[in-house]
């Protein structure tokens, strides 16, 4: 199967005409603007009544729009630190920023350094706020595919050399990853991985039986997991148990049909009272749905939807330019934020069996929120050097 990133560029038919284009891709920028820009608005009003009743946040209505804004000022001081960053040397330090995270999700595990919170174990303390090392691992694990996938090129469809390798690797981030659990993350940055090599030219009866391991490692977590079979089963029918294993997902459909098409008004939300669980973070998008209406969803999709085909784009436009790496990392990227935007909204829509999986660039929480800024200006990084290398080959 021909790869989709090695390809054969022609740089001479990439072109500039007309009026000067601009340096970045502003579209790009603004769709992700607008993204948490809305999410601060909404996790304030999602969060009022908790923080009002919680002990630790003192009470304070306002306790997690402060936290948020503040993660999402060192979000954007961290995206604009990584725009100037070449994107060679992220090729160079993807290896050690991988390995470095991998040691992160093993210290999460130890007792006395990382912290558990409902049975899970997947932050490291570190004073005034928490980290979460699987946070990093979904930006570290497209770095490492793309650079895995440019080194590897010319064994990537022989099993043994080239797939084997990185399936190890990868085994080893899934059974770290399992033991928190963080079930979510690990789907993610499996989908991740495997998009990356496949797109970098994967053998694809190789890609199928993958999909066929995955597929059968998904059954098998949930028939040895009682917790996770009672997701599935309250997924199948959340009304036979509301009040149980059906709770999260009932509020949320409780919530998209009072929104209707526009919406009970910003703030003017229900189901947030103490009602709907993890509102802030795991089911804003029901909260949107309930306050904005089904106009205030479709703009939401619609935001995700433009983020992840100006990745793709950007991804092709480096192929053009012979530029592999950053191909593979911006359409990485797009796999990355698309998906895991898909599953959430699934969740929330009652499309897909719950999972602690936050809305990419709008949930409550600082490490995924930080990671996805700066996965946004590792992006806009690469296609303004797209639009240099351009510029030097038209002049």
């Amino acid at each position: 199967m021909a790869s989709l990133v090695f390809g054969q560029g022609n740089t001479r038919n990439v072109r500039t005409a007309g009026a000067p284009a601009p340096e970045f891709d502003r579209s790009l920028a603004w769709a992700a603007l607008l993204l948490v820009s809305l999410g601060l608005v909404m996790v304030y009003s999602s969060s009022i009544a908790t923080a009002e009743a919680g002990r630790y946040t003192g009470n304070n209505p306002a306790y997690f729009l402060l936290r948020h804004s503040l993660f999402l000022a060192l979000a954007l001081g961290a995206a604009t630190a990584v725009f100037l960053v070449p994107v060679r040397l992220w090729q160079k330090a993807a290896p050690w920023f991988f390995a470095g995270c991998v040691v992160l999700l093993v210290l999460v595990l130890i007792p006395g350094i990382g912290r558990e919170v409902n049975g899970a174990r997947r932050w490291l303390n570190l004073g005034i706020a928490n980290m979460q090392p699987s946070e990093l691992m979904k930006l570290a694990v497209v770095l490492y595919a793309a650079d895995y996938t440019v080194r590897k090129h010319a064994v990537l469809k022989n099993f043994r050399r080239g797939l084997l390798p990185m399936l190890a690797v990868m085994l080893v981030v899934a059974w770290l990853l399992l033991r928190e659990p963080d079930f979510g993350a690990f789907v993610v940055v499996a989908v991740s991985a495997f998009g990356v090599l496949f797109l970098g030219g994967m053998s694809g009866r190789h890609f199928s039986a993958l999909l066929g391991m995955l597929g059968a490692g998904f059954v098998l977590l949930v028939l040895s997991s009682p917790y996770r079979m009672q997701r599935i089963l309250g997924f199948m029918d959340p009304w036979s148990d509301a009040y149980g294993k059906g709770y999260q997902l009932s509020h949320a459909l409780i919530a998209f049909g009072r929104g209707e098409w526009l919406g009970v008004g910003l703030g003017a939300s229900v189901e947030k009272l103490h009602y709907l669980p993890e509102a802030h973070t795991d089911f804003l998008l029901a909260v949107i749905a309930e306050e904005l209406g089904l106009l205030g969803v479709v703009a939401v999709i619609a935001l995700f939807v433009w983020v992840v085909l100006r990745a793709f784009f950007i991804g092709r436009q480096a192929a053009l330019r012979e530029r592999h790496f950053p191909a593979l990392v911006a359409q990485g990227i797009g796999i990355w934020i698309g998906f895991q935007a898909l599953i959430n909204m699934g969740v929330n829509m009652g499309l897909l069996p719950t999972k602690g999986l936050t809305l990419p660039l709008m949930s409550f929480g600082g490490s995924g929120l930080i990671v996805n800024c700066v996965a946004i200006a590792v992006l806009i990084r690469i296609d303004w050097e797209n639009r240099q290398l351009a510029r030097g080959l038209n002049a």
